[in-house]
C-alpha cells in the first residue's frame, strides 16, 4: 500500500493522479498510524491543499528541470555514463523476469514511480529488491527533498521506511554508499532526449500512471 500511493504521490500530478485523492486518504485512514503512513500522508494532503496547476508547475522545477531531485534512480549512480545503459538494462530484465507486462509509458525503467508500482502491484520480493540495491539514491532524493523544504519529501521518507536495511544518519553517509556521479557522456545515446534535461520551454503532456498488469 505505501508504494503503491508513494508511486501515484511521485507521479505527474495530471487529472487520473489527482483523482485517486479520496482513494489515497481512505487507505492510508484504515492504516495503523506508523511513520510511514504519517510521512506519506502529508504528501497526499499537500496534493490535496494545491490547485492543478500550481502542482503541475511545480512538479515541472522539481523533478524535470533539475537533476538535484530527479527521480530516475540509475542518475544518482551511473550520471550520463555509458554505465548507465547497463543499469537500464537491469531494471529492464527484472522486469521482464517477473512474468508481468510493464508498461512505462514513454518513461525509463528506472523511474521511481514505476519502480515502486511494480513492487506494490506485480512483484513485491524483486521491487523491494531493486529499491534496496538503490537505497542511496532513494536516501540521497529524499535528503535533496527535504533541503528543498518539498513535501514530496514525506513519500521517499515513507518508501525508505518500509526497506529491511537502516537509513543513513546523512547526505554524506548516503553519498558514501553510491558511486561518485561522473561527467562522462560517452556512449549515451544521442537520440533519446529522456536522457537530458527538459526543455523548459516545451510543456509536459501529463503522462498515465504506469500501469502493471
Amino acid at each position: 500500500m505505501i508504494h503503491q500511493i508513494s508511486s501515484w504521490c511521485l507521479s505527474y500530478p495530471d487529472d487520473d493522479v489527482l483523482s485517486r485523492i479520496d482513494l489515497m486518504r481512505a487507505a492510508l485512514d484504515e492504516q495503523r498510524r506508523d511513520a510511514a503512513v504519517q510521512l506519506l500522508g502529508r504528501t497526499v494532503d499537500h496534493l490535496a491543499g494545491e490547485d492543478a496547476m500550481t502542482l503541475r508547475r511545480n512538479y515541472i522545477n522539481l523533478f524535470d528541470l533539475s537533476k538535484r531531485s530527479t527521480l530516475y534512480l540509475s542518475y544518482w549512480s551511473d550520471g550520463d555514463t555509458r554505465r548507465r545503459g547497463s543499469s537500464l538494462g537491469e531494471f529492464k530484465q527484472v522486469y521482464r523476469d517477473s512474468g508481468f507486462l510493464v508498461d512505462l509509458h514513454g518513461e525509463l525503467p528506472d523511474h521511481l514511480p514505476i519502480v515502486l508500482e511494480f513492487s506494490a502491484r506485480a512483484d513485491p520480493g524483486r521491487g523491494v529488491e531493486l529499491l534496496e540495491k538503490h537505497r542511496a539514491a532513494l536516501e540521497l532524493i529524499k535528503f535533496s527533498l527535504l533541503e528543498a523544504d518539498s513535501p514530496y519529501a514525506g513519500a521517499v521518507a515513507a518508501v525508505c521506511t518500509t526497506l529491511p536495511s537502516p537509513s543513513p544518519p546523512d547526505r554524506e553517509t548516503a553519498m558514501a554508499r553510491c558511486r561518485p556521479v561522473p561527467t562522462e557522456t560517452v556512449g549515451l545515446e544521442p537520440f533519446d532526449p529522456r536522457l537530458l534535461p527538459l526543455d523548459p520551454t516545451s510543456s509536459r503532456l501529463p503522462i498515465p500512471n504506469p500501469n502493471v498488469r
